[in-house]
């Protein structure tokens, strides 16, 4: 049942369907009558419902479509203008290409009386701009590219220009005098065209140079009479050069060198270069060739030996064989113009043309190379007995001496001093009774000796032997021996240039240092030293009852020692306060004077404005200036 019945909109879930349908094919349209195809018009729909369309026939429908439609629904209103679109945007980057060619004369050859040029011709739609270039020919000798530039071309003399619609293939076309014939164009040019309703001619065959195009041709081939072409050799072997290395020894006459030269063999006309190999600072002159390039000969006629070879050159009539490139072979001799050289390589293209022409397969490199001579060791002249040896040593080292190169211990040993006491072994008896202190410097190993003045003597004292290293006796020359720390002990005999010393005696550092650095001294010497240390410490109590017992004051002077003991027992500079005073008394008297005194207990923080102290300085005090600072210390240690 259709909707129109019921009244209801045709929406989903508002139609129904009728069940009694069975059949759903569409009518037939199409029949045959006297075996012609006849169509007709359906009059049911699918379903079999009944199709609501007027019956009319094609001539009715004919008739109708024939009516204008403003008579039943009015006048039609105006379609909008379509927009406008400018022919610089429309036509951006379009370009029409033509190919053409111009004939151009040539008066002045005699291989070509006129001459054809190809060019393209472009066409630029957006401005109706044209330009013609010729694409570039190599070793043409004619100037190309672009030979008229863009801009729009002039078609007659009324002011008219070219347009698109000039242009077509098959066609000439003039511009500035020059007659183009137009014989084809791109795809995009005839696609164009074709659109715009213009019905292009067909293409054109590219018209050809007949010069260029017998350039082209294979090139005739002569046949040399001779045997020998030497235009061909030339263009086989040009720039092609075989490198050997050789020497010329001339080490058998006098002044003779060794020297190395490269031998350059140009296959082009077997001639020959000698070259010199210069290295640095060989005292030659730069001189980059030993002989020009030229033909060497092998053998000589007879009657040529008293040719002017100096004033005329050699010819092929003086010359029996020149050299070739056989003759060169690595591993043999080579002379030239008397000279023997012989060749002991040759560079990577060589032996690959010796592997290709004569079959050789790998010449040999020799090692001519001569073995070094064994460095001469620089021997010193003997010493001359001025100054040191290290220092005299330095004037055959340098052209300008320098001071030698100082030790790393000077660093680590410095102000560091050993003291000893010694007695000069002589025959003479006044010089029994004399003592010396020995100064032995760690950080120079360096001695010093002073004599200390004794009163009515008849000796003036003072400085015996400056600072000096010694040497000793028995000792070469050239490398002289020195004595050392571990030379000094007790009972020890230093000679001192012809003079003999005995050590007696030695300071409590010197023991310090031997026992802290026990390695450098042996066991005899660091044994006598304590030995000796131990029995000056044990003698020292009974000499101090005896010096109590015979000075009255030296009960007062211990009560003294004992009060600062206690007072003083924690100052920081009562473990090095001796040898500070010693380091002063260069002659282990145990008396300083009164400026050096004061001056060592205020480097070291000793309170003498305290009353107490002054008063032991007052009984250290003998008179004369001078201060006993051996009780003095008594009473800073336990």
């Amino acid at each position: 049942m259709s909707n129109s019945v019921h009244g209801l909109p045709f929406l989903p879930g508002t139609s129904f369907r009728d069940s009694t349908k069975t059949a759903f094919h569409r009518s037939q349209t199409l029949g045959y009558r006297n075996g012609y195809a006849v169509a007709r018009r359906p009059t049911v729909g699918i379903g079999g419902d009944r199709l609501q369309v007027n019956q009319l026939s094609q001539a009715e429908l004919d008739e109708l479509a024939r009516k204008a439609p403003f008579l039943t629904y009015g006048q039609a209103k105006k379609a909008p203008p379509a927009e406008f679109i400018p022919a610089y945007v429309a036509f951006d980057k379009k370009v029409l290409k033509f190919d053409a060619y111009f004939q151009e004369d040539v008066p002045i050859s005699t291989e070509e009386h006129y001459r054809i040029r190809q060019v393209n011709i472009y066409y630029y739609l957006e401005d109706d701009s044209m330009s013609v270039i010729e694409p570039v020919v190599e070793n043409s000798g004619i100037p190309q590219g672009k030979l008229i530039k863009r801009h729009c071309l002039p078609k007659n003399n009324v002011g008219d220009h070219y347009h698109w619609k000039d242009l077509n293939r098959g066609i000439d076309i003039t511009i500035y005098g020059k007659t183009f014939r137009i014989v084809d164009c791109d795809q995009f040019t005839q696609a164009f065209l074709e659109s715009q309703g213009i019905e292009l001619n067909p293409p054109e065959k590219m018209a050809l140079d007949p010069y260029t195009e017998s350039r082209k041709q294979p090139l005739r081939k002569y046949v040399t009479p001779s045997d020998f072409d030497q235009l061909k050799r030339f263009l086989t072997f040009d720039k092609q050069v075989l490198r050997f290395y050789a020497i010329w020894d001339d080490t058998d006459n006098m002044f003779g060198e060794c020297q190395n030269y490269i031998l350059h063999y140009y296959l082009m006309d077997d001639t020959v270069e000698i070259r010199e190999v210069h290295e640095r600072n060989d005292g030659r002159d730069p001189f980059p060739l030993l002989m020009n390039r030229q033909r060497i000969p092998k053998v000589l006629v007879e009657n040529a030996k008293n040719f002017p070879q100096c004033v005329l050159e050699i010819s092929d009539q003086e010359v029996l064989e020149w050299y070739t490139a056989k003759d060169f072979i690595v591993g043999k001799p080579l002379t030239i113009f008397g000279r023997t050289f012989f060749i002991y390589d040759c560079d990577p293209f060589t032996r690959q043309y010796y592997r290709e022409k004569f079959g050789i397969p790998d010449l040999p490199c020799i090692d001519v190379s001569k073995p070094k001579p064994p460095p001469v060791k620089q021997e010193l002249p003997p010493y001359n007995g001025y100054g040191l040896v290290e220092d005299s040593a330095q004037n055959c080292f340098a052209l300008i001496p320098k001071p030698p190169k100082k030790d790393i211990k000077m660093l680590l040993s410095d102000n560091k001093v050993l003291r000893y006491l010694a007695a000069l072994e002589s025959p003479i008896p006044e010089d029994k009774d004399r003592r010396f202190i020995f100064s032995y410097f760690l950080a120079t190993d360096m001695i010093s000796i002073f004599e200390p003045p004794v009163r009515n003597s008849g000796i003036i004292g003072g400085m015996y032997l400056g600072r000096s290293r010694v040497v000793k006796p028995l000792s070469p020359v050239d490398n002289p021996i020195y004595y050392g720390p571990g030379d000094f002990f007790i009972g020890a005999v230093i000679e001192v240039f012809g003079h003999r010393f005995v050590i007696l005696d030695a300071d409590e550092y010197v023991l310090k240092y031997m026992e802290s650095n026990a390695a450098q001294f042996s066991p005899e010497a660091l044994s006598s030293v304590q030995n000796h240390i131990r029995k000056q410490e044990a003698s020292a109590p009974a000499l101090e009852n005896k010096q109590a017992k015979e000075d009255p004051s030296t009960q007062e002077l211990e009560a003294l020692i004992d009060t600062i003991q206690k007072q003083l027992k924690d100052h920081p500079c009562k473990d090095n306060i001796y040898e500070a005073f010693q380091i002063y008394d260069k002659e282990n008297s145990g008396f300083v004077d009164r400026e050096t005194f004061f001056k060592i207990c205020d480097s070291l923080n000793v309170p003498v404005d305290d009353s107490v102290v002054k008063e032991l300085i007052r009984l250290c005090s003998p008179g004369e200036g001078r201060i006993n600072y051996y009780n003095f210390v008594r009473a800073f240690s336990n």
